[in-house]
């Protein structure tokens, strides 16, 4: 995914890392398929460890993510070795949460890889099992199958609340809390995009992406309404309109968490206030007041993503395992 870091990097990221932990920040998302990051965090435990931290406190939840291109022919013994490369690469005995994706449901197998995870659970190489990105049949049919997810990570935020189609729901009546991803739509949700004309090239993956669901959401002009009304309400409170953004994903029900980019510890301040800001009744009526007049993203969550031919689609790289 071309997380890669140079020595400097590593060691500015790290430090990052220390400072959010110290902070009370203490769990940590990635993905056996994001380049170098589970490594990453491995120096980090490493380095907290050697300063006497206590390594019981940090969580590190990680994903498993089988290429589309081996979803026909995967074997229990291909899960359980993806599973040990990213033991070995955090350097723990156990991890504490795999969550479970998978790429097309025309190819049969989901239900019986989440048993394999399971499995390896049940011998102590994973603690916690969750999913992410499944629609809520699917999601429904795991769950049914005895499969004992905690969590499930989709996307999440004021400009894409496709959670809410029965999702939000599913999870509340089977006692899986959501994790939100996105929920500062890839930094379009800040105050730098304020008054700001519509990007004319966008080079990075993750704004192409976000740049998508502002347009499903009900294009540019309503984005800009959407983000003054954050703004209104984020001087209000003397946060930034990103704060507003996350709190409002987190009062959602069913929301566990929510995910924020933690490269460095810049935002460190800025995220220690978003735990004593609450949002009125008139708060939140405000932002309805734009949010009624949207038109998308319509349909199940990662629905759009799983077009063949749709642009949503066009911009996911499905075989990282390799």
């Amino acid at each position: 995914m071309g997380h890669q870091s140079s020595p400097p990097e590593t060691e500015r990221v790290v430090d990052g890392w220390r400072r959010l932990a110290e902070a009370g920040f203490t769990t940590f998302d990635c993905a056996d398929i994001y380049t170098g990051v589970e490594e990453l965090l491995g120096l980090f435990l490493r380095r907290w460890r050697q300063a006497g931290g206590d390594s019981e406190a940090i969580q590190i939840h990680t994903k498993y993510v089988p290429d589309l291109d081996d979803l026909a022919g995967l074997s229990r013994d291909q899960v359980e070795a993806i599973v040990d490369r990213s033991l070995a690469r955090v350097g723990v005995e156990r991890l504490d949460m795999v969550q479970f994706s998978w790429w097309d449901y025309s190819i049969p197998g989901f239900v019986e890889t989440a048993g394999w995870l399971d499995e390896l659970r049940r011998a102590g190489k994973i603690r916690c099992l969750g999913a992410t990105n499944f629609d809520v049949p699917r999601l429904a049919e795991i769950l049914d199958a005895g499969i004992p997810l905690v969590a499930h990570q989709v996307q999440y935020s004021l400009l894409d609340r496709r959670p809410q189609n029965g999702m939000a729901d599913l999870c509340r009546r089977r006692g899986v809390k959501l994790l939100a991803y996105g929920s500062l739509a890839g930094g379009f949700l800040s105050r730098r995009w304020l008054g700001a004309d519509p990007p004319s090239k966008v080079d990075n993956r993750s704004l192409v992406k976000y740049r998508l669901i502002v347009d499903e959401f009900g294009g540019w002009p309503l984005y800009q309404e959407l983000l003054a009304g954050l703004d209104e309400l984020a001087r209000r409170h003397g946060v930034s309109p990103s704060a507003v953004a996350a709190r409002w994903v987190l009062d959602r029900p069913a929301v566990g968490g929510i995910l924020v980019g933690a490269r460095s510890a810049d935002h460190l301040e800025e995220n220690v206030r978003l735990a004593g800001l609450s949002l009125s009744a008139a708060d939140l009526a405000a932002l309805d007041r734009v949010l009624e007049r949207s038109v998308g993203p319509r349909g199940d969550t990662f629905g759009l993503e799983r077009e063949p031919d749709g642009p949503h689609s066009a911009i996911m790289w499905k075989n990282l395992n390799r």
